[in-house]
């Protein structure tokens, strides 16, 4: 596969890592669902394929880089856009949207915030749970289309998506916190976990977290606030493109 799966830290989270510990101001949301570019979005349908299978949430249809795609073996250079991390469901990814499936009361009639949120299967999920409002955060813009595409996929009407820095969100009070595979690298991870402090300080929300025990979150100081609610095997196809990890636990957040 000429994407690597190994776990460099993606351009588009570092760059959003980086205006979180910067306290940038909140930028106003893109209407992605309403103006989709059509090249963009020919694009997307011409090199992605629909697949609910190999992951964790056959109930949920995405978009996404699989073997049967020209990408998944071509030169990743080639690509017309950004590196597109929002085309693999990460398996804290996968996690998260499985618990909160398995457990909608968490989020039914409340209010969400996804935090790199990729593919927005965690969204999807917080949706068909029975969300009141949801909020996608991912700064590429081809990601927020992604996810407009992929909610109508699954019969819901697309939800707001900000495909800005959300810097500043302690201005904007959210229910639950969701957020996965965030924790790939030593300064973006401290950057996140003094934001996350700050917010739950000022908003008290419920903060769940998704990861597969990459070396980078184990190792953390956040480890000693958290809480492990939820721990899945991994489907076969997903330990293979993911270094052989086996499980993806949910942990939530006690500052």
């Amino acid at each position: 596969m000429a994407f690597s799966l190994g776990w460099k830290a993606p351009r588009s989270q570092w760059s959003f890592l980086q205006a979180v510990s910067r306290g940038f101001p909140l930028l106003p949301r893109r209407a992605v669902g309403s103006c989709l570019d059509p090249k963009m979005k020919a694009c997307l349908e011409e090199h992605t394929e629909v697949t609910n299978s190999g992951s964790l949430t056959p109930e949920i249809q995405l978009r996404l880089l699989t073997p049967r795609c020209k990408f998944w073996w071509e030169r990743a250079d080639l690509w017309p856009y950004s590196d597109p991390y929002w085309a693999i469901y990460w398996p804290g990814g996968q996690a998260l949207s499985r618990y909160l499936l398995d457990n909608p009361d968490v989020v039914r009639g409340k209010s969400v915030l996804d935090i790199g949120s990729g593919c927005g299967a965690t969204a999807i999920a917080a949706k068909m749970s029975g969300a009141s409002k949801i909020l996608a955060n991912d700064i590429d813009p081809i990601a927020g289309m992604a996810i407009t595409l992929n909610c109508k996929l699954n019969g819901l009407n697309p939800f707001p998506v900000l495909t800005k820095n959300i810097l500043n969100i302690q201005q904007v009070k959210f229910d639950i916190i969701v957020l996965g595979d965030m924790f790939y690298d030593e300064e973006l991870a401290d950057g996140l976990h003094l934001w996350l402090e700050n917010y739950f300080w000022a908003h008290r929300p419920q903060v769940l977290i998704g990861d597969p025990e990459r070396p980078q979150f184990s190792g953390h100081s956040i480890r000693h606030q958290l809480h492990q609610v939820g721990e899945y095997a991994l489907p076969e196809s997903t330990q293979r493109d993911n270094n052989g990890l086996t499980t993806s636990a949910v942990w939530e957040f006690h500052p």
